[in-house]
Order: C-alpha cells, then structure tokens, then sequence
C-alpha cells in the first residue's frame, strides 16, 4: 500500500500524532553529528552548504567535524535551480529525507510507516504556518525541534503567513513543461539545461509559487533573513519539506489535470545530467546504500511507492477558444487548429522575437520604480496583426502571439528581494489600483550567490520570464499596445534597501508565435 501525505491542516490539531512524531523524529536527526548522512545537517547541506553562513548562524561549530572533501562533492550543494531537473530532483530529494525521518521516527518506537505531511497555503484558511511549526515549546517539553527563529515572514515581525495577493498557481496554465530560455515561455518545469545548482531563469511553477513562498517565510530582520530565504541554508527549516511537499504535489496534479501536460521525453532528461557525463543525482537512504536516481525514475508516484490525499487547487487551464472569443474571432476551424496545438509540445516553426526592450540599468530603490520598454514598431505590428481577426488568417498565424516580459539579469546583495512588476499602469496612478495589470511577482531566490562571479555562479544574476498575454490583449482591445514605449512599474514586495543593491539590467517584451 502506498503511502498517502496528507494536509497538514487535515491531520487534526497543532500536535496531531503524524506531527508530534515528526517533531521526534527531527530531534533525533538532530542529535547527530554533521558528517553522519543520516543527520539533519547533513541532509540540509544537500540542498546548499555555506561554511562562514552556517557558523554565522549557530549551525556550525569549531568542534564539528565536516565529512570528507569526497563525500562532500558526491552529496553536498546539489539541489537543482532555474533547472528542468527542479522539479525531478527535488522530488528524490523529499524521498530521500521522508525515508531517513521515517526510520528516525521508527527508532524511537513511533510508526513505521510515518509519511511527510505538505502545507498547502492555497487552501482556506491555511496560509498561516502551521501552529506547531511557530511555538518554542511542544508536548514532549524544552525547545520545540521545529521552530526555528530565523523565520521572520513578510513583515519581519516573526508572524509567518502566505499573503494570498503575492502567490498564485498561474503555472498551472502553462502546456509546455520544458520551456526557453531566449525570451519566450521557461515552460512549467524549467529550461533545458545540464546539472544547474544555480541557474539563471527559473520555470514557472518554480517562480510562483516556490521561490515567493521561500522568501514570504524566510523575510529578514534587522538586516539578516531567514533560513528560507537562502539556497544554502533553507533546508535547515523543518519547513522547507513540508512546502516542497506542496511543490512536488502540484507537479502531480499539472501531470494529471490534462492530457496534453506531459513531463520531457527527451533522454537527457529522463536520464538526467550523468548522461551528459555531469554530477548525477545521489542521495543517502536509511540503510546507509547511496541512491543514485534519475528524472525518468522518479515520475511514477505509484513506483515510488506514494501519493497525496488529494491533487486540489488546482488553477483551472484557460482553453484557447476563451481568448479567440475574447479577441473576436470566430472562425471554428481556426479555433480547433488552435486548441489542437496547444496540447502539443511547442511547434518547430514557433519563433521568439523581441519586441522591445529598456535602455540602461535600473536600481530597484523606493516603493515605486518606473521603467519603460521602447517597442520596436515591425515588430509591435506582427503582434497587433495576431491579435487582430481583420489583419490575421489562417495561413498567416494559426493562433495569437504569447507575450512575455523578461527581467534581465537581476543582481544584488539581498536575499529577500521579491518584488510585482506591473504593466501598463499609466505614470500618475497607482500600481495597487490596477490588479488587472500585475505581470506576476519576482521572488530572485539566490539572488545573492547568483550575483557573485566565483566557480559555480557566473554573476549575471538572475532572469525571469512573466507572461503578460493577457496584459497585452487587454491593452489591445483598449488601443494602448500601439505605443513607442510601455509603461512598466516595479514594486517590492519585501523591503529593498540601498544598501541592497538591487538593479534590473535590462526589462525586454518578447512575442512567441509564429
């Protein structure tokens, strides 16, 4: 029988049985030296390991012996980001944890076939952090093993909630699971890349909600954030399994939501980067054997041996007929072509173009920055001409252009940076006014590392790809896209200082179509 996680809201009161021994079971994992596999230090630095930050914050000490510089770089700073392995790895990942906490819980007499909860902000009511992940004290008495102080929330006042205005499961429309990395859509599940410890453009559901959700928990405080909210220390959250529980449960729920969401069939994603001849996937298991896994070996919930107690929310996919109608069209055959294609991976012929982009590098300082994106006026008209039934036919375009606006290489020396980009919004009104104009929000999750050029990470910073298709229709139809320049207006989410020293090196809007 597989094993089923459940809500964590679900499994009835703060210290329910699956929770009380979860809470055990982190204590004895505790308890263990940093260089045994089966320690929770361990299994964190899987995720990210930074020395100096480690002891900065009281997880490291002179006294500890760290594992061998070998086992180090077989185990160590390996999870996967702006990655198409994102999702895949962190999966084994989550397996792996689940199977050496279960035998923690087991060894101090508790259930056998204990199973990791997942905390779904999305449901009503519950996008505050579980109760017994924000008390110092629990049942057993003494400090509480999952709380953690370094967990400051949105406010930095400690009181972690999930705003629901900052997250959403936009991605969950998303058709393609591997996406582009020139300008177009990164797809649900990332780009095409080999083993990317730190990538550049993360896919969407990568974006939103997993990385706003880190940032939102993680905050900062008098000028030093969260676990969460770094790469390299966000494992040490007794939290972190939960949300990635959530994550790994809404991969599920795209695979099953239509026939059309379909993982890589390509073979260096299903065999991973060790067929490129990279670092492979390796994790310790309870029995002290070392797992080495693939993506095509971890898509199977059923041969993985479990499953959640339920696949919902789920963000209801907009079919392509909605928008045709919505732009004018009405030719049937040009609707079926349409919805045809949109359950099929992206077409050979499909092109990404740039549009048009920002001159010059943008500081993100202040509450309100604006920028501007000049169009290029071919190629704003090959847009407008997509979007127009009078101007478009069926050996023209088979369906409207997408419309994507990056963020370029953004850089700085903060950890919690998130910020919504609005488009549109005209110079003299306010951005909160006009929710119908939210691109999506920027949560640059490892932002700091990205920006440091040394031998993992290149220092361009981060990218990200926000649809703003249905922006530019609503533009459109009002006579507002036939502009020279765009309007755009960035606002943090979380406080941006100047001492942050945030920048946007470039904002671009490119078309996706044919």
């Amino acid at each position: 029988m597989a094993n089923v996680r459940s809500n964590v809201y679900d499994l009835g009161g703060t210290w329910a049985d699956p929770i009380l021994w979860y809470a055990r079971g982190v204590a004895v994992m505790k308890a263990l030296p940093i260089a045994n596999p089966k320690s929770w230090r361990f299994l964190a630095a899987i995720h990210g390991f930074n020395q100096q930050l480690w002891t900065q914050r009281g997880y490291l000490s002179a006294s500890d012996q760290l594992p061998s510089s070998s086992v180090q770089s077989q185990f160590w700073a390996q999870c996967q980001h702006a990655s198409w392995y994102f999702l895949p790895w962190h999966r084994g990942y989550v397996y792996a944890f689940e199977d050496n906490l279960r035998a923690a819980v087991a060894s101090i007499g508790g259930p056998t076939d204990w199973t990791l909860p997942y905390w779904n902000y999305f449901g009503a009511g519950q996008n505050a952090l579980p109760p017994a992940f924000a008390s110092p004290t629990w049942p057993d008495g003494g400090t509480n093993p999952l709380y953690v102080p370094a967990r400051y929330g949105p406010n930095g006042d400690g009181n972690v909630t999930i705003p629901l205005n900052q997250v959403n499961l936009a991605a969950m429309n998303e058709t393609l699971f591997t996406g582009v990395s020139s300008g177009g859509s990164p797809g649900f599940g990332g780009i095409d890349t080999g083993f990317s410890h730190t990538g550049s453009v993360p896919g969407r559901l990568e974006n939103q909600p997993h990385n706003m959700v880190h940032l939102l928990v993680g905050g900062s405080s008098g000028g030093q954030s969260g676990l969460m909210a770094n790469p390299d220390s966000a494992g040490l959250d007794p939290i972190f399994w939960l949300h990635h529980a959530n994550i790994d449960r809404l991969w599920e729920s795209w695979n099953t939501s239509s026939a059309g969401h379909t993982n890589p069939t390509n073979s260096r994603w299903i065999g991973g980067p060790a067929v490129s001849g990279q670092r492979p996937f390796v994790m310790p298991l309870h029995t002290g054997s070392t797992w080495t896994f693939t993506p095509g070996q971890v898509v199977s919930l059923t041969t993985l041996g479990y499953s959640y107690a339920t696949l919902t929310p789920t963000a209801a996919a907009v079919p392509v007929s909605t928008r045709l109608e919505r732009l004018g069209f009405t030719d049937q055959a040009r609707t079926e072509e349409a919805q045809t294609e949109e359950a099929q991976a992206m077409p050979e012929n499909t092109n990404v173009e740039l549009v048009g982009a920002s001159s010059g590098r943008l500081p993100i300082q202040g509450r309100d920055v604006h920028g501007h994106v000049r169009l290029d006026p071919r190629t704003r008209r090959k847009v407008i001409s997509s979007l127009t039934p009078e101007l478009s036919t069926r050996d023209q375009q088979p369906a409207p252009d997408r419309v994507f606006l990056n963020v370029e290489n953004v850089r700085g020396q903060s950890d919690t940076a998130a910020f919504n980009v609005y488009v549109g919004v005209p110079e003299d009104e306010d951005p909160a006014d006009h929710p119908e104009l939210l691109a999506d929000g920027v949560a640059p999750f490892g932002l700091r590392n990205a920006s440091e050029a040394d031998s993992e990470h290149a220092g361009q910073g981060l990218t990200f790809a926000l649809e703003i298709t249905d922006i530019v229709d609503r533009l459109h139809l009002q006579g507002a896209f036939d502009v020279d320049s765009l309007p755009v207006r960035i606002v943090p989410v979380l406080p941006i200082t100047d001492r942050d020293a945030v920048s946007i090196g470039r904002i671009s809007v490119f078309r996706e179509g044919r």
